[in-house]
């Protein structure tokens, strides 16, 4: 499988859970590694990655659920989606690492077993992801 890490996740972060995933031999990238400019519009990447067809996107940032440009984008694109959800941005830069890491795990396996183009918010705390969408 093929991740898609977007900006509001550390490049660093990124490369840190690439190297402990290895054992999975999915690959993992950051949309610095992919994209020329780090400012590329959310609706603009996910154009291009839903061309490809094969991302699965981790976003740090939930408002892609919310404004309307990004979410006609991500609908389109048919990318199955995990999002950061309330509380996950105001965390240290370890403790975000540390919780992506111990995430990561459910990730891969929820995004094997998720319908193509499902989207999924990661609690801060607790152990389900809720699905947005489709809407159960």
């Amino acid at each position: 499988m093929k991740f898609f890490v977007d900006n509001c996740i550390s490049p660093v972060i990124t490369r840190a859970v690439r190297v402990l995933a290895e054992i999975q031999r999915n690959e993992i990238v950051h949309l610095s590694e992919k994209f020329e400019h780090r400012d590329v519009p959310d609706a603009e990447w996910l154009r291009v990655l839903g061309n490809e067809r094969e991302w699965i996107v981790v976003s740090g940032d939930p408002r892609i659920t919310r404004g309307k440009a990004e979410l006609a984008a991500w609908r389109e694109s048919g990318l199955t989606a995990f999002f950061f959800g309330k509380g996950w941005a105001s965390q240290s830069y370890w403790r975000l690492a540390g919780d992506l890491v111990a995430w990561w795990p459910s990730i891969v396996l929820k995004a094997r077993e998720a319908p193509t183009g499902s989207g999924f918010m990661i609690p801060l705390r607790g152990k389900d992801f809720q699905q947005i969408f489709p809407p159960k």
